[in-house]
């Protein structure tokens, strides 16, 4: 067949025709049939093609940007801020100068740095000895604590103060009692992270002005919260840590032990254990 003949010249344009719409289709042109398989070499639907040419574009039929490329860089909403960052320079400066729970508590004042201030009925700050040996730190106030403004008032806090009293043969006015965030979650969800470094200095600091000897985390949130570790608290606890330099010991939640009482055992393990240390058994 001669090479200028009809039927050679129309086998070259079908086949510039095929290789032309392969291009397109790799640039996310629709629209268009496939190369037959056995002559097309397969498109990587991963990368954004060139951009095709404008004579071909309809407006049924706009390039389409594959699933799964990187969208363009002005699409990128700008980076979210470090949620577990330090608090700002003003703040710092300004919890440098507090000295006292009662200044701390002003310095909090009527606080609107989280969406937990949103459904709270009250701050709870915290509550007993300014100089205590221990320290306890629970997740955050349930529906009892927001409502009298103390932590650990409910059901779960009335054991809480049996472990101190009956087990420990100390008073709540000789421990302080505390939690990770000032203000109930709603619903008593657990706290999110950014309300968690809302309220973070504010503990940090009340650690500072009391300078207990040991902190005595309640239960799964707050042990791994402060310590920044998911292991579990069935694992965590009974084994000495440490938060800002003072010892650390995780222990089961007073509300877990109601619904497992058999498991107050180990809590008074873990008791004995701060006990010994601070060297009252």
């Amino acid at each position: 067949m001669a090479a200028d003949s009809p039927h050679a010249l129309l086998a070259q344009v079908t086949h510039s025709l095929h290789a032309y719409a392969q291009e397109l289709q790799a640039g996310g042109v629709e629209g268009f049939p496939p190369a037959p398989a056995s002559s097309t070499t397969p498109v990587d639907e991963g990368s954004p093609g060139p951009v095709a040419d404008s004579r071909v574009e309809s407006v049924e039929h706009q390039p389409r940007q594959a699933a799964d490329a990187p969208a363009p860089p002005a699409a990128f909403p700008a980076p979210p801020p470090d949620t577990l960052a330090p608090p700002a320079p003003a703040e710092e400066a300004s919890l440098a100068a507090v000295h006292t729970l009662t200044e701390l508590r002003t310095e909090i004042g009527d606080c609107r740095r989280c969406r937990l201030c949103e459904k709270r009925n009250t701050i709870v700050f915290g509550v007993g000895n300014p100089d205590a040996e221990i320290m306890f730190i629970g997740e955050g106030p349930g529906y009892e604590e927001d409502k009298q403004g103390e932590p650990f008032v409910g059901r779960a806090g009335q054991l809480l103060t049996q472990i101190i009293t009956k087990g420990m043969q100390m008073q709540r006015s000789d421990v302080y009692i505390a939690n990770v965030v000032k203000c109930r979650p709603p619903e008593n969800r657990n706290p999110e992270p950014d309300e968690i470094a809302a309220c973070e200095p504010f503990l940090v600091k009340q650690l500072e002005i009391i300078r207990p000897k040991i902190i005595v985390a309640l239960g799964k949130f707050a042990a791994q919260t402060l310590l920044k570790d998911t292991t579990p608290i069935t694992r965590l606890r009974g084994k000495w840590q440490s938060y800002h330099g003072i010892k650390l010991m995780p222990t089961l939640h007073p509300a877990y032990l109601l619904r497992n009482p058999k498991d107050k055992r180990l809590v008074w393990e873990d008791i004995k254990a701060v006990l010994r240390e601070i060297g009252r058994l």
